[in-house]
Order: C-alpha cells, then structure tokens, then sequence
C-alpha cells in the first residue's frame, strides 16, 4: 500500500511559492472552489489559482470579511452546518459549472474540548466530517477533476480513535488535531479508490508550518504567543520565523504544494496520495511526538495509508452525516 509514497523529484523545494509552481500554467476556463479561502493559505490559494486563468468560488462561514479578489467569488459555507454544507453543493450543481479543482481547506484546531449539535467533537467534524460531506455532495461534478484536501504532519499525533471519537473519557487537543489530519488523509486514500475511474484524482496535502495563519494563532488558533515561542516559531516580538528548510513557511510557500497539487502534469496519472514540499512524501513509521525541532519530522505515516482504516472511515463517515 506504499508503493504510490516515491519522491517523483520535481524540481521544486520547501521554499518554492505558489507563483513558482503555477509558472507556465495557464488555468484559462477552469473553475475551482476552495473552502476557508479568506485568510491565510486558503486566500494565497484563492489568488494563485486566480491568477493562472481560473475563476474560483470561495466558501467562507463569514463571506463580508473576504477581501476582493479578481475573479473569485465568496459564497456561504459553515463545514459544521449540514444544511450551509447542502446548499452551498446545490447552488453549484444548480448552475450547471464546471468543477475543475476542489480544495478542502478550512480547519480549526481547538485546546479544548467543543461540541457541535450533533454532538461531534467540533475539529473532527469541521476538518473532516463537513469536508466529506461537501466532496461527497460535488462528486456528480468531480469526474475528471481534482480533490486537495489540507492535512498535517501532526496526523502522526493520532491515528483514529475508532472506540471514542467525540473524546468522551478525556480531551487532548494534539490526539483531536492527529485524529481530524489522519482523517484527512484516510479520506483521500479512499476518495482514490472509489472514483479514480471516473478520472478524479485525490491528494493530500502537508503545506508546512505557517504560523501567520487563523489556525496556529488567532480566533481558532490551537496555540497562544507562549507556545509558539517555546516552539521556535514566532520571535520576540511576534512574528513568524521564517526557514523553509525547518518547514516554518510563508502562506505562499506554504500554499506551494496545494496548488501542486491542484494543477501539475507531473500527478497527471497518480492520485490516492500525501504530498509535502511540492513532492511526494515518503513513508516514516518512526514514532513522534509533536515537538518541533530543527527538522519536524512530517513524512507520511503507515496508519494514515491503510486501506482497510480509509474503507471503515468512510463508511463510519457516511453514517455519521447521515448519508
């Protein structure tokens, strides 16, 4: 099940930009959607897909705070709303457009145990649970396109936790974070499987560490200044440090590998896979446990590929959201 996980050799490094990877890709007549695409490497996403060619619906829980970017459009889309999830697919089916490239962005990590409605742990359900539902609402507009969805090296923090998924008998923010990015990719896997023969391809990707975003620090950041500091991340007075080659990244080096993803002839016949620093990732079963050190260890683990773990997952998935 490892054998698709071979760096392909690229050309591209951990310090490349979106603009690097989309040089000479013209995405004239293509439509995209990215989820969360309003801040952080959603909106670098957004723009450097605009700025190809395409025109690119946003999903955003709160559309009034997008910027205006050319050709992209912000819709309504609340991932822990299944009824926002439903109608935003419907406007799209509705009006009959193409659907070249989704991005499954948005994400939230939380320090402490939250709830949706349905009872669902809020990071499982909107990093995972309300992107399967949205992919699965698009699929009759999916044959032949694209499906990135963001995930983490920090999936290496937890494989699922199939015998309590909501963290009935106890939180740990770093297992829910683990748990929402082994999802991810779990989705992925078996995204590949079912539909790769209608010409969709799926991917998963680990963009790196970019502090300057909602998710590591601001109204759903999982980490206060203290902690990124002790982790070598943001300086003295804020901000982010910036080094590549330790995968502390900017947006548009970050945003680097998803757009990779979405648009590179060199995926053109493979997908079902985890992508880091514009290349395939390689497999590493070596133990982590989070700490951040000169050189994070994010390849890819083995519990994140298993084929067995995607099919109960995604038939869990379905059950769940009631499909």
């Amino acid at each position: 099940m490892f054998e698709k996980q071979r760096p392909l050799g690229t050309g591209f490094t951990a310090a490349s930009t979106t603009d690097d990877v989309l040089k000479g890709i013209d995405l004239t007549g293509k439509h995209a959607i990215v989820t969360g695409g309003t801040a952080g490497l959603g909106l670098e996403t957004a723009r450097a897909l605009s700025n190809a060619g395409a025109t690119v619906t946003v999903g955003a829980r709160n559309p009034d705070r997008a910027p205006v970017l050319p050709g992209v459009e912000v819709v309504r889309l609340d991932l822990l709303d299944p009824a926002s999830i439903d109608a935003f697919a419907e406007r799209h089916l509705t009006a009959g457009r193409p659907l070249d490239i989704l991005v499954n962005n948005a994400g939230i990590g939380s320090d402490k145990l939250e709830l949706d409605p349905r009872g669902y742990e809020k990071v499982f359900a909107t990093n995972h649970l309300g992107h399967f539902q949205l992919t699965k609402a698009l699929l009759p507009a999916l044959p032949g396109a694209r499906v990135v969805t963001l995930t983490s090296g920090g999936h290496r923090l937890s494989d699922i936790r199939w015998d309590d998924l909501h963290f009935a008998t106890g939180y740990d923010a770093g297992a829910s974070y683990g748990q929402a990015k082994t999802a991810n990719i779990l989705f992925t896997i078996e995204l590949e499987r079912r539909y790769a023969a209608t010409g969709l391809h799926a991917y998963a990707v680990h963009p790196g560490i970019a502090v300057a975003t909602t998710l590591a620090r601001g109204a759903d950041g999982m980490f206060p200044p203290e902690a990124l500091k002790a982790m070598g991340l943001i300086d003295e007075a804020g901000e982010p440090i910036i080094d590549p080659d330790t995968e502390r990244k900017t947006p548009a080096q970050a945003a680097s590998t998803v757009v990779f993803a979405a648009t590179s002839p060199l995926l053109d016949d493979i997908g079902g896979i985890y992508l880091k620093n514009n290349d395939i990732s390689p497999v590493d079963a070596t133990p982590f446990d989070g700490t951040i050190g000169t050189a994070p260890l994010t390849d890819v683990a083995p519990h994140a590929l298993d084929p067995e773990s995607a099919r109960r997952l995604w038939e869990l998935s379905e059950r769940l959201i009631g499909a």
